[in-house]
C-alpha cells in the first residue's frame, strides 16, 4: 500500500455514519486516556456537528470502504483519523500532505496524552507552539497547538 496509496476524495453526507464509526474505532485505539463515557458523549457531536464544520477528505479502498479521513478549517487540520487496521501504511501522511499542499493547512492541535500522534506530526514538520491544559470542551485532556515549521509542503 505504500507505493499505491488510494486517491484522496471528498466524502458525502451519506458517508457520515461510516466516518463516525471510523472516528470511534480510531479514538478507542489511540486515545486510551479518554473514558468510555466521554467518547460516547463526543460521538453524536462528531456525526451531527463536527464533520459539517470542516472541509473533509478521505481515502477509500477498492470496495469503497473509508480507510481514513481528515478535516480542515481555516488553515487548521481539525481532525485526522485512520482505521486501526490501516495505521502505519502511509495513509495519515498522504492525507496530511494533501491538507497542507492543497487545503492550506499549517496548524493543528494534538492531545498531549497521545505520544504517537505527537511524534507523527513532528516527523511531518510540525512543531509545538503552545499548550492548553484542557481540550475544546474544557475537559482535562491537554492539547498541544502545532504549526508547520515552514510554509512549504510537509514532505520529509
Amino acid at each position: 500500500m505504500h507505493d499505491d496509496l488510494p486517491t484522496i476524495q471528498t466524502p458525502r453526507q451519506t458517508d457520515y455514519p461510516e466516518l463516525t464509526e471510523l472516528w470511534e474505532r480510531s479514538v478507542r485505539a489511540t486515545h486510551h486516556f479518554l473514558p468510555d463515557a466521554y467518547i460516547r458523549e463526543l460521538r453524536p457531536r462528531v456525526q451531527d456537528h463536527y464533520l459539517d464544520a470542516v472541509m473533509l477528505i478521505c481515502c477509500k479502498d477498492r470496495h469503497r470502504r473509508i480507510l481514513g479521513f481528515a478535516g480542515v478549517a481555516a488553515g487548521k487540520v481539525e481532525m485526522l483519523f485512520i482505521h486501526p487496521r490501516h495505521r502505519g501504511h502511509g495513509l495519515g501522511t498522504h492525507l496530511l500532505r494533501y491538507a497542507v499542499d492543497y487545503l492550506g493547512a499549517s496548524e493543528l492541535e494534538v492531545n498531549e496524552q497521545n505520544p504517537k500522534a505527537l511524534s507523527f506530526y513532528r516527523k511531518q514538520g510540525f512543531e509545538v507552539i503552545s499548550r492548553s491544559p484542557v481540550d475544546g470542551m474544557g475537559q482535562p485532556y491537554p492539547l498541544l497547538r502545532m504549526r508547520l515549521a515552514t510554509r512549504q509542503s510537509a514532505r520529509a
